[in-house]
């Protein structure tokens, strides 16, 4: 196990993405802690199966729109798991809309779960990461590439302001030891974005690979760059979307 005696936090992992996250670094040895909005009962089976493997969890509830309650997450995260080696910023909403008509209440939304937790989640952690600690952002492959008539370029945008905060958070952190990444997912089979669902078909025909990713897909990067393996690489934008940015 990669990860024996890491400590974690996984935000948004009570579904999709975060939940098969949260698995995956369990499975490499590390107790985990998860957030989640709203959904307790599915926060509580990602706990369940976290504690199938023998390691710590706990669920903390936290709206990522709320910059005191991602604060807070951080500090109930160390004071249940005795520390913490790992953030995970992985929570995040999709609000589609043309530019012209998009509200701005979707504007500020997207930026305080998108772009402003993320930075509040890393800032809250820092004091308490050690060298070797990982700092590792969920970004998109959309950061890099905008399919027209989607009503993409708001999400898009907090996610290349994602992957700047990456880079510039590497180079302050390096000297300590601690790394800082980002994984741009592609498309992903999950309730957010199904692979059966109205974008379906024209997501897949813009891979290589011409079919959608599994969560395992984007779980499995983070749980290589969370261990000692990636210890060489910071400040990267690792894209896994099945060649759709070839």
């Amino acid at each position: 196990m990669t990860l024996e005696g890491k400590r974690a936090l996984v935000t948004g992992a009570s579904r999709g993405i975060g939940a098969a996250i949260a698995r995956a670094l369990a499975v490499e040895g590390a107790d985990v802690a998860i957030t989640y909005e709203k959904s307790a009962e599915a926060a509580a089976e990602v706990v369940h199966a976290i504690e199938a493997l023998g390691r710590r969890a706990v669920a903390i509830q936290a709206d990522s729109a709320d910059a005191a309650a991602v604060q807070a997450s951080v500090e109930k995260t160390v004071a249940a798991l005795g520390g913490l080696d790992i953030l995970v910023n992985n929570a995040g909403i999709l609000r589609l809309s043309a530019v012209e008509d998009i509200s701005l209440e979707d504007i500020d939304a997207t930026l305080n779960v998108n772009v402003r937790a993320p930075i509040v989640a890393s800032k809250a952690v820092i004091p308490h990461l050690g060298p070797g600690g990982r700092i590792i952002n969920i970004g998109s492959f959309f950061a890099d590439r905008v399919p027209g008539g989607a009503g993409l370029p708001v999400y898009a945008m907090s996610k290349s302001a994602l992957t700047a905060f990456t880079k510039g958070l590497a180079r302050e952190l390096g000297p300590r030891d601690i790394t800082v990444n980002v994984v741009q997912p592609g498309s992903i089979d999950t309730d957010m974005n199904p692979a059966h669902g109205p974008f379906g078909e024209t997501l897949r025909s813009i891979t290589a690979l011409g079919r959608y990713g599994a969560v395992e897909d984007i779980a499995g990067m983070v749980a290589f760059l969370a261990s000692a393996k990636a210890r060489y690489i910071t400040g990267a934008a690792l894209t896994v979307d099945g060649g759709a940015n070839a």
